[in-house]
């Protein structure tokens, strides 16, 4: 059914297929989009960073996080949620991420950090979120516009991630050699390739008709296993979760001693780094030992890359591709989130 180009055709009318593809040609352009901005951006005495998005935006400061994290010597978290911590204030620079603008978390989040006079960066594509910011003589990064959020991974990360790595990041990994990385792996999974060579089309393949666990390692890709996660619930309108080592041996492990039946309905699908603690890979080797005779499908998956960035965008990609096909295996538009808008017209 994968290898069949009229089954694309059938269900991926508004082409969700080309914006996973063009993910390489997105990064780029918001680069340089960033560079522009980053160059005017003068910013002294920041003690912590607070980067407040919803969903795909949230994600994109995540990865941020995970990208930059060991180099900074000064704390980054992910706020999602109407509130921003109760350190913030006049030392902290706060990011607010919408892509369309209108999030109502971020916007209040916004004006929260406004209320605690803390510095502040706008990334969005319009909106109240831009109407505001300008009003406030606030500075706004202003991405390109018409996209889901989901499908907008390079517009929400690379702005963090260029201001806090140009501001802050004495030494890390240039974000410049991820394009033509990505566009070598693409070729990998594409709709061309068919599905006894395709890693892509296989996984979906695996995961149809199961209950599929994403697990990562904290620190390493957990930001990623979150986005798998998402991107099979908003693309392939499949349930899926996913949880992180170490933690996950503390007790999610125990649900394995559950029901026989119940369990032959999950996938667990490990997404691994080099850079991995050994005894993160001590505990991933014992937990396949214990689980896999018990579940449907385990299946560790190990990046290409040269740096930790381009591994970390290997697995984002890979993800992206298995939830379109899985998508089409569901017989479902990887375009469509009915339930997402009918809750935000109910929410008013």
């Amino acid at each position: 059914m994968l290898d069949d180009k009229s089954i694309m055709s059938k269900y991926d009318a508004n082409n969700m297929y080309d914006l996973i593809y063009g993910l390489p040609e997105q990064l780029k352009e918001a680069f340089d989009i960033s560079e522009s901005f980053i160059n005017q951006l003068k910013l002294e005495n920041i003690k912590n960073i607070v980067i407040s998005g919803m969903g795909g935006s949230a994600i994109g400061g995540d990865l941020v996080k995970t990208a930059v994290e060991n180099n900074l010597k000064i704390a980054v978290i992910v706020n999602r949620g109407y509130k921003l911590p109760g350190f913030v204030d006049k030392e902290t620079l706060v990011i607010a991420s919408s892509y369309s603008g209108n999030t109502e978390e971020t916007l209040s989040s916004y004006e929260d950090a406004k209320k605690r006079n803390a510095n502040i960066i706008v990334i969005t594509t319009g909106g109240k979120l831009k109407e505001r910011a300008l009003e406030d003589n606030i500075p706004v990064i202003t991405i390109p516009s018409g996209l889901p959020p989901r499908a907008a991974i390079g517009y929400s990360f690379v702005p963090i991630y260029r201001v806090i790595e140009k501001l802050f990041v004495t030494e890390g990994e240039s974000i410049e050699t991820l394009f033509d990385f990505l566009k070598e792996v693409r070729e990998d999974f594409a709709k061309e390739v068919p599905r006894g060579q395709n890693k892509a089309k296989a996984l979906a393949e695996k995961i149809f008709g199961k209950l599929p666990l994403i697990y990562g390692t904290q620190g390493l890709t957990e930001a990623v296993a979150a986005r798998w996660k998402g991107q099979l619930n908003e693309n392939s309108k499949h349930p899926a979760f996913y949880n992180v080592f170490p933690e996950l041996n503390h007790n999610e492990i125990m649900g394995f001693e559950g029901e026989g039946n119940l369990l032959k309905k999950f996938v667990v699908i490990v997404l691994r780094m080099p850079e991995e603690h050994e005894r993160i890979d001590k505990r991933i080797k014992i937990t396949k030992d214990l689980i896999r005779d018990k579940i449907a499908y385990f299946e560790e998956i190990w990046p290409k890359g040269e740096n930790a960035l381009q591994r970390l965008f290997y697995h984002i990609m890979l993800g992206d591709f298995v939830s379109y096909y899985l998508a089409l295996l569901n017989e479902k538009d990887p375009m469509e989130i009915d339930f997402i808008n009918t809750l935000k017209q109910r929410m008013g």
